[in-house]
C-alpha cells in the first residue's frame, strides 16, 4: 500500500470508528442500525472498517481475492437506489466474522486513477433449504438480522441472506440498509431482466 493510500485508510478508520457512537443510534436513521449500548457491535463495526480501509485501493482488494462478481451496477427492482458493483470473496462465503466480509461494494464512476471507490461492505451466506418461505437460518452481526433469504444476484449464486455496512459512503437510509437512495447505476446498464437486478430484498 503506497503512503498516500495508507494515510487515507486511516483517516477514513479513525474519523468512522470514532464517529460509530454518533451515526448509529437507532432512532437517528430510517435503516436498521445496532444499538450503541451493544459493545460487541461496536468492537465489531471497528474491526470490520479497520480491515477494509486498505480496500479504499481497489487494487488490494483484487489481489487479496475480491473478484468482480456480475458485470452490471445492482439497481433497486423497486424503488429507488442503488448499490453498485460486487467484488467477492468466495473464501469468505458465509462468515459472520467481523474481519472477512464476502464482498466489497465499489462506485459506479472510476476516480482519475481509474480505479472504483470502496463504498460498502457486505457478508452473505447461503439459505439452508433454499425455501424463500423460511427464515429460521437467518444469520445476525452487530446485533442486526441479515436481509432475506433471496435469490442469487448473478449465475450460480444460491438463495441467501445478506448485509451490508455502508462504511465508506454515506446512505441517507442509514448505515445497514441494503439500498443507498443516493445512488444509481449508468444509464446504459441492462435496466430489466439478469440476475444482477433480481436483488430481492
Amino acid at each position: 500500500m503506497s503512503p498516500d493510500v495508507r494515510k487515507v485508510a486511516l483517516v477514513i478508520t479513525a474519523a468512522v470508528s470514532l464517529g460509530l457512537a454518533t451515526v448509529v443510534p437507532a432512532h437517528g436513521v430510517e435503516g436498521p442500525a445496532p444499538d450503541p449500548r451493544n459493545g460487541q457491535a461496536m468492537r465489531d463495526m471497528a474491526t470490520a472498517i479497520a480491515v477494509t480501509a486498505k480496500y479504499a485501493d481497489e487494487r488490494a482488494a483484487l489481489k487479496d481475492g475480491y473478484v468482480p462478481h456480475g458485470s452490471e451496477c445492482m439497481t433497486n427492482p423497486f424503488g429507488v437506489g442503488a448499490m453498485g458493483y460486487h467484488y467477492v470473496k468466495q473464501a469468505n462465503w458465509g462468515s459472520k466474522d467481523p474481519a472477512r466480509p464476502t464482498a466489497l461494494l465499489y462506485s459506479k464512476d472510476k476516480g482519475r486513477n481509474g480505479l472504483r471507490k470502496l463504498e460498502t461492505v457486505e457478508w452473505m451466506a447461503t439459505d439452508r433449504d433454499q425455501d424463500l418461505k423460511t427464515n429460521d437460518d437467518r444469520p445476525s452481526m452487530f446485533g442486526l438480522p441479515f436481509d432475506g433469504p433471496m435469490p442469487g444476484h448473478w449465475a450460480g449464486m444460491p438463495k441467501h441472506y445478506d448485509l451490508h455496512m455502508w462504511a465508506y459512503k454515506e446512505n441517507p437510509a442509514g448505515r445497514f440498509h441494503n439500498w443507498n437512495p443516493a445512488l444509481t447505476c449508468p444509464k446504459k446498464s441492462p435496466a430489466t431482466g439478469g440476475a444482477g437486478h433480481t436483488h430481492g430484498h
